[in-house]
């Protein structure tokens, strides 16, 4: 499954830049509702486990996310929820376990069946959906850590499976929030790293977004505000969807306000 080599890959550009940290940086705050790389490397390690037991079946992922679960019913919040599993782990320590564990995810997915459901916190989903999940959260959760270091990352075409992923979830964007899903989608052309270009949707002067496939996916995973970006987005629609983009799981959040996220 390529999308498996993908969120290796993803994930190895991450620890790149981690690799030569030293310990105390691991606590700094991000621009991230003021996590810590310790908090990023926490929760990618948590839900990169999840998803590779989710491959185990339906048992194995009920016992491991239960205890989650429960405290997230509780009122904790997602980030307190990963504490009691982590259970002390932190800083070079939990660096190690996160490489370590998304080395075995990526494995374990690359032998998996892509269509394969599996189990998760919402939804079920297939396996190639939820490696690519995993692909998109270590991306999304690492621009807080390159912004923080003050470092440009080295985009690759594999961002195709995070865009792709963002104009799927055009109409649960709306959904998520109880608005009405406007119709039709509207037309995307985006360009990747390399060059190449890549489109969704029937194609309407009139109702489109337009633009890098980085910043794209840099809205549609809310780490950017749309007026960042270089997009060029036409029409009430696009405009609407570009404001609240989400193709993440869980209740609705607000991307952040413009220039609010940024590198050092």
């Amino acid at each position: 499954m390529q999308q498996a080599e993908d969120f290796r890959a993803e994930s190895r550009a991450l620890a790149a830049i981690l690799e030569d940290l030293p310990e105390e940086a691991f606590h700094r705050p991000t621009l991230f509702k003021d996590w810590t790389i310790d908090h990023v490397l926490g929760h990618l390690h948590l839900f990169n486990v999840a998803a590779e037991t989710s491959l185990k079946g339906e048992e194995a992922f009920a016992a491991f996310i239960g205890p989650i679960v429960r405290d997230m019913q509780s009122g904790k919040t997602i980030l307190e929820c990963q504490f009691p599993w982590l259970d002390g782990l932190s800083g070079r320590a939990l660096f190690e376990a996160w490489k370590t564990g998304a080395e075995s995810c990526a494995d374990a997915f690359a032998a998996a069946d892509p269509k394969a459901r599996v189990k998760w916190v919402g939804p079920d989903m297939s396996a190639l959906s939820s490696i690519t999940e995993r692909q998109m959260e270590t991306w999304a959760h690492g621009q807080e850590v390159f912004d923080l270091l003050g470092l440009e990352r080295s985009e690759q075409d594999r961002i195709r499976n995070i865009a792709h992923l963002g104009v799927a979830t055009y109409g649960w964007t709306f959904l998520n929030r109880k608005e009405e899903v406007p119709e039709p989608a509207p037309f995307v052309h985006l360009t990747g790293p390399s060059g190449a270009v890549w489109e969704w949707n029937e194609a309407q002067e009139g109702n489109a977004v337009r633009g890098s496939a980085v910043e794209f996916a840099q809205v549609v995973t809310q780490v950017r505000n749309i007026a960042d970006t270089g997009l060029e987005v036409a029409g009430p629609a696009a405009m609407r969807w570009m404001e609240i983009a989400q193709c993440f799981a869980g209740p609705p959040e607000m991307p952040p306000s413009k220039g609010a996220r940024h590198k050092s």
